[in-house]
């Protein structure tokens, strides 16, 4: 039997929260943002399911409920909603949140590690999340799935054909992230989950589209919150509450209206262009008899004041109300500006059903139509586009019509079809309401997915499919809580060929048969490739971590690869500008810059002449920046510039506090001026009785301990006097 399963859900833009969630707020709260937390729901139901965790990004906004900043919401006792803070605490789109994926990766690796909620499966929704779970995969070494909810490819395509140029749609949407991110996921992960088969085909437009597996699951709906219009609750509290809800939603929409007991023509989505709400008031404006059958009304989004509204929206809604008096549709049409998403839209479509109504959805392409099922559910016939997702449900359901969305005169016709002919009103009605209970309830969405999931590890032993194509971390060695974690400099300390390495051979036996409880880290001013041939031919046992490059880059290793954090490169860009420090440095004669393997994004290496080494010329050529930059000379002819905040030091605090190690469990070991940095609060120092000039003053004290013996010989000195070896 497969063990029960721990989902990790990732939806990193838009505002989740257990109660009221407020879609329609702007673009980025639409279906996705309730498709998600229905799912993360229904998931926790299910009996294979041991825990759903749902991560997001915490937000704390004057502006916002303050239930966004709850770092841990529980929903019931197998599901809660994880906020990990990254960009800052305002609410923000969500094309202004790629640049911090990398912390956020990282806030979710630390928030796994601290409370042990390692999962076995991940799932992705939309591109953002799809970077982050691509890269939580290859850390924890867990496998994900991902569900696109759109694509970066056609909005791009739609943006360009609108006349607007690559930089402008660079700047403000970050495209190029965002394909580069869609492409990894459908490389990396297991299978890719979609609404319909025809949206697999949308996939078809990218480089890496046959790497990829794809699901069709349709979403499904809560059938216990859409109803239909005739069902009758036994608890009378309920129904108390039902009918009160009932009166305030008939309250909203009949002040629009002259005769409010007139069966309604009902639109529901978001203010956008693309949902195409101007030619249904156009259909309506243009018929009178249309007119004299069935009032219109149409909720489009939340909104307070229209002038205050983002621009696209404001301009949809700007022509609806001209469209509205153009027509004189006065009395005959109702656009409430609000409704309570939650609890009243299954109540507005059982309130359209009972005045025997009809629903409307001419969206230009519906990748799905959750509104589609959603009004069938609740008994209200439909006159849907033929564009998308609904051409699958309308010949599975038999709920109403498929048109085309810039046809008035079809949409029309199937509008009077419905509303005049009683058999075919009622035949439209049962007919929804029964089928999707049967086709389209999350019970046999969730059921699917989770056979899905526990097959995909049932043939790969847990690992996922794709991982043994794609080999990563053990993370079993990085899931441990650590006793102890040895961080030694290379060169120098481990090694010493002028001294024919005294002690390496014993030091390597011990790391070798290191218990789970110990963990060790290399820390060098080499490069990672320069690292790695250390490791191969001393045939040292392989690091859990490597440090390199003077403290700029952090790598985690398992048998075959090495894996950068790109949490730490993204924690040192801030504040540094490389370019401008190389210019400012060419003023300085006795400096020559090192080779081009020896130079990464983060770090510019020179040589120098250990006569000619003048600190006070280094700070005025760098000018008043010179306090961002940390100036690293070291055996005498090795220079390194690089941001402030790297170092070995705090590249040892970064991989504490992201896998939960507590510094005063850290034993470093150095050589040379470059390691002090390394013997910082509560890390135990080692220096080898081969110390450079640099470390000469320095004696045994509480935290550090000068060892009399040179190189590895001098670790295991130091090991023993801490205690760690016997």
């Amino acid at each position: 039997m497969m063990k029960k399963l721990r989902i990790s859900l990732i939806n990193i833009h838009g505002l989740l929260k257990g109660s009221g969630l407020e879609i329609g707020r702007d673009a980025d709260n639409g279906g996705q943002t309730k498709y998600i937390y229905e799912l993360a729901e229904f998931l926790s139901q299910h009996e294979d399911v041991e825990h759903v965790h749902l991560f997001t990004r915490l937000i704390d906004d004057p502006h916002l409920s303050p239930e966004y900043a709850v770092p841990v919401e529980i929903i019931n006792d197998k599901l809660d909603i994880r906020r990990i803070p990254f960009l800052g605490k305002k609410y923000k789109a969500k094309e202004q949140l790629w640049e911090g994926l990398d912390t956020f990766v990282n806030g979710v690796v630390q928030h796994i590690k601290q409370h042990n909620i390692f999962p076995d499966w991940i799932h992705s929704h939309y591109g953002d999340a799809g970077y982050a779970a691509a890269e939580l995969s290859a850390i924890l070494n867990v496998p994900f799935a991902h569900t696109g909810h759109s694509l970066g490819f056609y909005k791009k395509k739609k943006l360009l054909e609108s006349g607007q140029t690559e930089e402008e749609l660079e700047k403000k949407f970050k495209f190029s992230a965002r394909i580069a991110a869609e492409e990894r996921t459908l490389e990396l992960s297991e299978f890719i989950v979609t609404s319909t088969e025809q949206e697999i085909e949308t996939y078809k437009a990218y480089k890496n589209f046959e790497l990829a597996k794809y699901h069709a699951i349709s979403p499904g709906i809560d059938t216990r919150k859409f109803v239909p219009y005739y069902f009758q609750e036994n608890d009378t509290e309920k129904n108390l509450e039902e009918a009160q809800r009932k009166y305030w939603v008939a309250e909203s929409i009949s002040k629009f209206l002259t005769n409010p007991h007139k069966p309604i023509i009902l639109a529901l989505s978001r203010p956008d262009r693309h949902k195409n709400l101007n030619t249904l008031i156009e259909v309506y404006g243009k018929d009178k008899e249309l007119q004299s059958i069935a009032n219109l009304v149409i909720f489009a989004g939340i909104r307070k004041d229209i002038a205050k509204m983002p621009e696209s929206e404001k301009n949809v809604l700007t022509d609806l109300l001209l469209l509205m008096d153009k027509y004189d549709l006065y009395g005959k049409m109702a656009i409430p500006k609000k409704h309570d998403v939650e609890n009243e839209v299954s109540i507005i479509y059982r309130y359209a059903a009972e005045k025997r109504g009809v629903f409307v959805n001419l969206a230009l392409h519906e990748n799905f139509g959750l509104t589609v099922i959603e009004s069938a559910s609740s008994g209200l016939p439909v006159v849907v586009t033929k564009n998308g997702g609904p051409s699958e449900i309308i010949p599975v359901c038999q709920n109403g019509e498929l048109v085309n969305p810039q046809e008035e005169s079809q949409i029309k016709k199937a509008l009077r079809n419905i509303l005049t002919d009683e058999n075919q009103w009622k035949y439209y009605s049962n007919n929804g309401a029964i089928n999707i209970q049967k086709h389209y309830s999350w019970v046999s969405h969730v059921n699917q997915y989770v056979e899905l999931v526990n097959e995909n590890l049932s043939l790969s032993s847990g690992a996922g499919i794709k991982k043994q194509h794609y080999p990563n971390i053990n993370i079993g060695r990085l899931k441990r809580n650590i006793d102890h974690l040895l961080v030694s400099d290379i060169d120098g300390t481990l090694i010493e060929p002028k001294l024919a390495n005294p002690g390496l051979k014993e030091l390597k036996t011990h790391l070798t048969n290191r218990t789970e409880k110990m963990a060790f880290a290399m820390a060098s001013g080499r490069n990672l490739e320069l690292v790695k041939k250390v490791i191969d031919e001393e045939e040292f046992p392989l690091p859990d971590f490597i440090i390199c490059s003077v403290g700029t880059e952090i790598y985690y290793t398992n048998g075959k690869d090495y894996i950068l954090d790109k949490g730490w490169a993204k924690f040192l860009a801030g504040r540094w500008k490389r370019d401008d420090i190389l210019n400012r440095l060419k003023a300085v004669k006795w400096i020559k810059l090192q080779e081009d393997e020896a130079q990464n994004p983060y770090k510019i290496s020179y040589y120098y002449e250990k006569e000619h080494y003048n600190h006070d010329e280094l700070i005025e050529a760098l000018g008043t920046g010179w306090y961002k930059v940390n100036i690293i000379p070291s055996h005498g002819q090795f220079l390194d510039f690089i941001p402030k905040r790297a170092s070995k030091g705090n590249a040892i605090k970064f991989l504490c506090r992201k896998w939960s190690i507590p510094l005063s469990n850290v034993i470093a070991a150095g050589d040379s001026g470059n390691d002090v940095d390394m013997f910082r609060g509560p890390v135990k120092g080692i220096i080898v009785g081969n110390r450079s000039a640099e470390l000469a003053d320095y004696e045994t004290t509480k935290s550090i301990y000068v060892a009399k013996t040179f190189a590895s010989e001098g670790i295991l000195e130091g090991l023993k006097h801490y205690k760690i070896i016997k």
